[in-house]
């Protein structure tokens, strides 16, 4: 029965830490929130920090309220992060991070000190959707439309067509003059005889 209760626990704890990873999706070059707020304020502002980690050790911003300094902040996040410190009294630490680029596509997890809230924040990069078009456009360019190829086809049936029916009248009037030829030597052929017939009839008399 222990043991039973036990594993409900560590249920509820893995189920809750799941619920507080979020995904959001940004295009490139854009500007994206990443959200963290906490529930617990039982701590003085003052005794809260928060460090915001990009896949784990990346520093991307960290929220001091004793201190302003960003000595400590990766290079690639310098001038692309973003705080609110008038949402800090009611607990909302999230970022913004602007000009995105592939490279910022990953988890981002925000710590909170004296709490057991880690918020993480699951980030998605996509393409912008002008360059999106841009791409389908140069495809389109690079592909024969349906139509173009549909006219394609039918000239191509029309040419043949013709050179068929080129080669049908060629033919009739080679037949034609072969049996003409024929015609025409069988009536020389045909005189000729009479003409000897003749001669052998005269050559009697």
């Amino acid at each position: 029965m222990m043991i039973s209760c036990g594993f409900i626990c560590v249920s509820a704890v893995l189920i809750n830490k799941v619920c507080l990873q979020e995904t959001v999706e940004a295009v490139i070059g854009g500007s994206v929130l990443l959200p963290c707020s906490s529930t617990e304020h039982d701590h003085k502002l003052q005794d809260i920090n928060v460090f915001w980690r990009h896949s784990g050790s990346k520093i991307v911003c960290d929220i001091i309220p004793s201190s302003h300094s960003l000595e400590k902040q990766d290079p690639e996040y310098k001038n692309r992060t973003e705080t609110f410190p008038e949402e800090y009294g009611r607990g909302n630490f999230s970022i913004k991070l602007h000009k995105l680029i592939y490279a910022d596509a990953g988890k981002y997890t925000c710590y909170i000190t004296h709490s057991s809230e880690h918020p993480s924040v699951q980030l998605i990069i996509m393409e912008s959707t002008t360059k999106k078009g841009s791409i389908s456009t140069e495809d389109n360019q690079g592909q024969t439309e349906p139509d173009s190829v549909e006219s394609s086809s039918l000239g191509l049936w029309v040419i043949a067509f013709v050179i068929i029916v080129t080669v049908i009248v060629i033919g009739f009037i080679v037949a034609w003059r072969i049996r003409k030829s024929s015609s025409s030597r069988s009536a020389d052929r045909h005189n000729m005889g009479l003409d000897a017939r003749e001669d052998e009839h005269m050559n009697q008399l």
